[in-house]
């Protein structure tokens, strides 16, 4: 598949307005995840808004059609505006974002169009995206399945069962992304709890790795993801290492822990804003 520059500029506009959003509804609700959602904001952009197969309106059973997992679900803001700008809901629903009442919790629940599993608890995400590619096999349903992790969250054992898991079962039809940004909650992952060489980890359980240092350039993002979907169907799952900067997009919250999980008050959010073209049209 080639890609024009048009199609990368319009990608790179949607990109920012979910951004956009993203600050918006943590500010307005004065918590939330702003640091992991922008820094992994081009990748979801380019799987919704071009290279996953998608049916029009939502069906949990997902048959015939490429399916997503977020494992790493407190990247919710980002995940709410990916599902209501590509269709799902109204973005009427975005400013109740945490708020009493509304479907957009702080972690995603099945109570929201378009997410398959509700995603508090951190390292279960691999498992349930290896039980649906292998239904999927099973009901002999070409489509691939997708999941997003992360990398703080390899620190959770739960992982590596999973990792294990499906080459042995040659569960062909998965592409698990980590968000590799080096960050976690508490401190750099390096500091908390070394992860090491993940692609030396995932290869020696038997993965096929790509890795791509450019996550947050939108045609690299689009260009690793098409070479993740040409290695599906050879036998063993695929595993792409997305090096990405958390708060990406805000100079000052750029590559930062501090920026994991607090709020834009009323002048950051303003500066924020400041750096990300609207290009769709606020909620």
């Amino acid at each position: 598949m080639n890609i024009s520059d048009q199609e990368i500029k319009q990608l790179e506009d949607v990109a920012s307005q979910v951004r956009r959003d993203i600050v918006r509804m943590v500010h307005s609700a004065t918590c939330g995840h702003p640091g992991g959602s922008l820094g992994c904001t081009d990748y979801l952009v380019a799987l919704y808004f071009k290279l996953m197969n998608r049916k029009p309106g939502f069906d949990m059973d997902g048959i015939g059609e490429d399916l997503f997992f977020l494992s790493n679900g407190h990247v919710s803001p980002l995940f709410y505006s990916i599902l209501s700008r590509s269709g799902y809901f109204p973005t009427s629903e975005m400013p109740g974002f945490r708020k009493l009442g509304s479907i957009l919790q702080g972690h995603p629940t099945t109570h929201v169009p378009g997410v398959r599993m509700a995603s508090g608890s951190l390292g279960q995400g691999l498992s349930v995206a290896i039980g649906a590619a292998l239904t999927k096999k099973y009901n002999n349903d070409p489509s691939i399945v997708f999941s997003l992790h992360g990398d703080g969250e390899l620190q959770e054992g739960q992982n590596w069962e999973a990792a294990l898991f499906a080459p042995h079962h040659k569960v062909d039809n998965l592409i698990a992304c980590i968000d590799y940004n080096g960050q976690q909650i508490d401190g750099p992952t390096e500091k908390i709890m070394s992860l090491g060489n993940l692609k030396a980890k995932f290869e020696a359980f038997n993965w096929e790795v790509i890795e791509e240092p450019k996550g947050n350039d939108m045609r690299s993002v689009v260009e690793v993801i098409l070479k993740a979907k040409a290695l599906t169907g050879k036998g063993r799952p695929v595993c792409i290492l997305l090096t990405t900067q958390m708060g990406y997009g805000i100079d000052f919250m750029m590559g930062s822990h501090k920026w994991h999980g607090v709020a834009p008050n009323d002048e950051q959010l303003a500066l924020a804003l400041a750096q990300l073209p609207e290009t769709l049209g606020d909620y």
